[in-house]
């Protein structure tokens, strides 16, 4: 193997040590595609400044590195040194590219699948960090977890990209994003992949959406925003049930009720608008029609003025089986959607997806990341209306999309970064994927943190295209992984086609052993003919 020098990625460092190292050095968390084995001579090396080929005398700093060329110049960089390396793992030639080190941010199943695509997916990725990640991510050896960065201060995050010399972040979360996160990362001079708070109002309040539909002619529910609870209860009785109370801003998916009778919804706009159950997040409540027909999910990246589609997934949001009893984060989805064909895509495209992006420029808060439209498919028209948006990848859709994208997703993503998404072209894996999300026992509601789960490396050995995500998982004194929150586990398969894959996942859940733990047994029963898993003991 080869590696080559490469002075394309030079960070913002001030100062820095100038001890040399003479001891092996690991260069930690480098991606097993470019190095079989990680570990190389951090001390005295010279390199060729007219080919910035390795040779064998010099100095590395700690944080930036000085060199000296064949005339004795010397040539000193601040940053972190980035490599090109001639390498590939399965024994075919490659050429050289130029790599990024990338900082996912959050911790939960779709931060996972993101590490995921870019350490295993993205061949000019050398490194990629989580912040602050969990327990599966780590062991997994998808990304180094940094737990100790605090994801809410901008300049601790900052601090950190310009330590390691990281050129892209992807924020994953919608708070950080809400909150400014990638606000202060451009400013800073840092890539990221998400939008700026502005642009983010998309999802932080359903109101600024709405709003946006009405001036650009966007299809959605009818609907109205109120802050006075008896003005609230007077249109509902208006309109009738069923109807849907949705709390304004950002309620971690807790914040919409879909009411089947007038009491419901009196009691919805009471929560939220007299008792404050959601905080400033319910100080406006959106009643909204009740939309009858199919749900699915449409995913675009957007570079501010382009807006590249993704593949079809579909969720599904109901806690019990045959889609009944409470609204929760996403039991499970696949990918891709039947409902979703390749005329509604476009339909979709260019009656939602393109207007909401030209809105969002005339707006002055043009949208940079990835735009995730819940749409109902109307059993009256059979078109799209708009739900709701969300400004970030879909979790748990994100894992089924993530496992069959087999484009550079580092690559993909900094070309959004920079407004370049109309020559990108996207490349999938045949076939279908679903995942289907475990969750502790008590799910949405109350439910108890720290019960152990077994047998995870059995679950993935089921076959070559299942994976296991976590979402929330932590590591007890004995090294058994516990759980740590309501959703924990996002066990994902492909196959070659949807059943295939279905039958493939449930074989990988009967593996796991976790008492205190459910799932849904009906995962992709829109799709497929009526099906359910059989509950296995043990």
């Amino acid at each position: 193997m080869a590696c080559i020098f490469s002075q394309s990625f030079p960070t913002a460092f001030n100062g820095g040590s100038t001890e040399s190292f003479t001891t092996p050095t690991r260069f930690f968390n480098l991606s097993p595609k470019v190095f079989s084995q990680s570990f190389f001579l951090a001390g005295p090396i010279n390199w060729d400044a007219s080919n910035l080929r390795c040779g064998s005398s010099g100095r590395i700093r700690r944080r930036g590195f000085t060199g000296r060329g064949r005339n004795g110049a010397v040539f000193r960089q601040r940053g972190f040194p980035v490599f090109s390396c001639v390498a590939s793992s399965n024994g075919a030639s490659s050429t050289s590219v130029e790599r990024v080190s990338v900082l996912v941010i959050g911790g939960g199943g779709r931060e996972h699948a993101l590490c995921y695509a870019l350490k295993k997916r993205s061949p000019s990725c050398d490194a990629v960090f989580c912040a602050p990640g969990n327990a599966g991510i780590s062991n997994s050896g998808d990304a180094t977890c940094i737990d100790y960065l605090d994801i809410s201060d901008s300049l601790s995050v900052i601090a950190f990209c310009r330590e390691w010399g990281i050129g892209l972040v992807v924020v994953g979360p919608e708070a950080p994003l809400v909150a400014g996160l990638a606000n202060d990362l451009v400013n800073a001079g840092i890539p990221t992949f998400g939008p700026s708070s502005e642009a983010a109002a998309l999802e932080g309040s359903k109101d600024f959406m709405k709003r946006l539909c009405d001036k650009y002619d966007i299809p959605t529910a009818k609907y109205q925003t109120f802050s006075d609870p008896s003005l609230a209860k007077a249109y509902i009785k208006s309109q009738g049930t069923p109807i849907v109370v949705k709390a304004d801003g950002l309620a971690a998916g807790k914040g919409v009720i879909v009411a089947t009778t007038l009491e419901e919804a009196y009691e919805a706009v009471e929560t939220m608008l007299v008792k404050n159950a959601f905080g400033s997040a319910g100080g406006r409540v959106i009643i909204e029609e009740c939309l009858e027909g199919e749900e699915a999910s449409f995913f675009a990246l957007v570079d501010g003025e382009n807006a590249l589609a993704l593949e079809s997934a579909q969720d599904h949001k109901r806690v019990g089986d045959g889609d009944v009893g409470p609204n929760t984060g996403g039991m499970g989805a696949y990918s891709p959607a039947p409902v979703l064909t390749k005329e509604l895509e476009k339909v979709v495209m260019e009656s939602i997806i393109v207007p909401t992006v030209k809105g969002m420029a005339l707006e002055g808060c043009k949208f940079v990341g990835v735009l995730y439209a819940g749409l109902m498919i109307e059993r009256k028209s059979g078109l799209p209306k708009l739900i709701e948006y969300n400004v970030r990848f879909g979790d748990p859709e994100c894992q089924v999309l993530m496992v069959r994208l087999e484009s550079d997703l580092a690559q993909v993503l900094l070309a959004a970064c920079k407004g370049k998404l109309a020559n990108v072209s996207l490349e999938w894996s045949p076939g279908s994927a679903m995942v289907v999300v475990m969750a502790s026992n008590g799910y949405p509601g109350s439910y108890k943190n720290g019960t152990v789960i077994h047998n995870l490396e059995e679950a993935e050995q089921v076959a070559p295209t299942v994976k296991v995500f976590h979402a929330g998982t932590a590591l007890d004194s004995d090294g058994n992984y516990i759980a740590t929150g309501g959703r924990v586990l996002g066990i994902t398969a492909k196959g070659a086609n949807l059943a295939e894959a279905r039958d493939r996942v449930y074989q990988a859940v009967d593996q796991v052993n976790w008492p205190e733990g459910f799932y849904r047994r009906d995962i992709g029963w829109r799709a497929l003919p009526q099906k359910q898993h059989r509950v296995t003991e043990g």
